[in-house]
């Protein structure tokens, strides 16, 4: 017996964007093509939000399971749906546990699918994956994380670290990009990329940032009182801050606590989901640029952009990814990006900002193509406050200039962005009946227990 959990990819993107009716008609059309997928013998059933569950039985071996799943299941659902006139492709990430190797018992079974299930988001999503021991380590692991991530800010365990952003053409300190660090008490320090994804997954990265953001704008605050001047400060938000409606007004009363003129934050926000959710963030870019911070795109050029949009936003800076920077030397591939973005980027009135420099030649590269910022371990290393002050004292500080003139779009029109659309997540339950629907988890437990009493017979 194999039993299957599946999770649909970036689901909350179609809900936020298109509405709780399409995900909802989404997760009828996803549910339909999963029973057209098993046999008379299999079991299918929708746990809840965006995830399903299905039990296959009668199975000879994993090869088999894995080619129920991959070859008629899975295509199944990544088929165009046809949802109010639209075509909507989705991808999904599924995690497999067998009987009796990965448990002998219900919760086993359940639990070891769901965490190669989320260890196939973690590696990338689109993917299959068996469960192993080391995945039920890595779900302890996780777990540890997320119930440490639920006290973090009461034990005051975060701190921000900066790593300066200078002038391409002098090398004078424009500004500091400020980056989140953590030290667990049991698991010491952790990198970013292994806690705010999970911060952002059980919602926790709306008080995490807003901390950030206060954080930043204090220390900002002190900077000047001590002397060392109005340095401007970027910090990086998340989609799951995107999409709250309060993060306009949190921003503004950050500023307002502590005094800071608006255009010394900047907010880094990634392409991907800007570009994924263009009509829809437009509304939240405004409002953040009434409040009068400077807005940046961060590792641009790793996700699909649509010139309309970019030329759309509200945005002061793209910056380069880190990708194209470190092989521009060797790659004439990667250096003709390169050069492309900072065209692309300048006539429209934009700044552009090349991270990731390592090297002098990497260095003289992107001066000679006309980026207008640097940053990366060439200048300095994300250092504290104490250490970035030692650092600052036998610098340079540029003094603030106005940003460039933008080139003015027309009045905003949504446009539909051609290719795949991915991604959605729902909070409300789809309502559909099929003859291998199961609504509740008891009754597939139920269900389970009773397939497993016959194996075992």
């Amino acid at each position: 017996m194999g039993v299957v959990f599946i999770d649909l990819d970036r689901f909350k993107n179609i809900n936020d964007s298109m509405g709780h009716h399409v995900g909802d008609a989404l997760l009828c059309s996803v549910a339909r093509q999963l029973l057209l997928a098993v046999r008379s013998v299999d079991t299918v059933c929708r746990m809840g939000g965006d995830e399903f569950v299905v039990v296959l039985s009668d199975v000879a071996s994993r090869e088999e399971i894995a080619q129920i799943v991959d070859e008629r299941m899975l295509p199944l659902i990544r088929e165009p749906h046809s949802i109010d006139g639209q075509e909507l492709e989705v991808a999904c990430s599924a995690g497999i546990a067998v009987y009796p190797e990965d448990g002998e018992d219900v919760d086993h079974l359940m639990r070891h699918a769901d965490a190669a299930m989320y260890q196939a988001k973690s590696a990338g999503r689109d993917r299959t994956l068996f469960f192993t021991a080391e995945f039920h380590h890595q779900a302890q692991r996780r777990l540890a994380i997320e119930t440490a991530l639920r006290r973090i800010l009461d034990r005051n365990e975060l701190e921000l670290h900066y790593q300066p952003r200078v002038e391409a053409s002098t090398g004078r300190v424009l500004g500091v990009e400020a980056l989140v660090r953590w030290t667990h008490p049991e698991l010491g320090a952790l990198s970013p990329a292994h806690f705010i994804p999970i911060a952002e997954e059980c919602g926790l990265i709306i008080p995490i940032g807003a901390w950030i953001l206060r954080e930043a704008c204090r220390q900002h605050a002190t900077w000047i009182a001590s002397g060392l001047g109005a340095i401007a400060i970027s910090v990086n938000v998340s989609a799951v801050q995107l999409r709250d409606r309060k993060l306009p007004e949190a921003v503004a009363s950050a500023l307002s606590e502590f005094g800071v003129i608006s255009s010394f934050i900047e907010l880094e926000l990634t392409e991907t989901f800007l570009m994924e959710n263009a009509s829809a963030t437009v509304e939240c870019l405004l409002a953040l640029k009434a409040v009068g911070v400077t807005l940046s795109i961060d590792d641009f050029g790793t996700g699909y952009s649509s010139l309309n949009y970019l030329h759309q936003f509200p945005i002061d800076k793209l910056k380069i990814d880190r990708s194209f920077v470190r092989d521009i030397v060797a790659d004439p591939a990667d250096l003709a990006i390169t050069r492309a973005i900072i065209g692309l980027g300048q006539p429209l009135g934009l700044r552009v900002v090349a991270e990731g420099v390592e090297r002098e030649e990497e260095r003289a590269l992107l001066l000679q193509a006309g980026c207008d910022e640097l940053q990366g371990y060439l200048f300095a290393k994300p250092m504290a406050d104490a250490q970035f002050r030692e650092w600052l004292a036998s610098q340079v500080v540029a003094k603030a200039s106005p940003p460039r003139a933008r080139l003015l779009p027309r009045a905003f029109v949504p446009h539909p962005i051609g290719g795949v659309r991915r991604g959605v997540n729902v909070s409300r339950g789809a309502s559909f009946h099929a003859r291998h629907e199961l609504r509740h988890e008891a009754r597939l437990r139920c269900v389970m227990s009773n397939a497993l009493t016959r194996y075992r017979s």
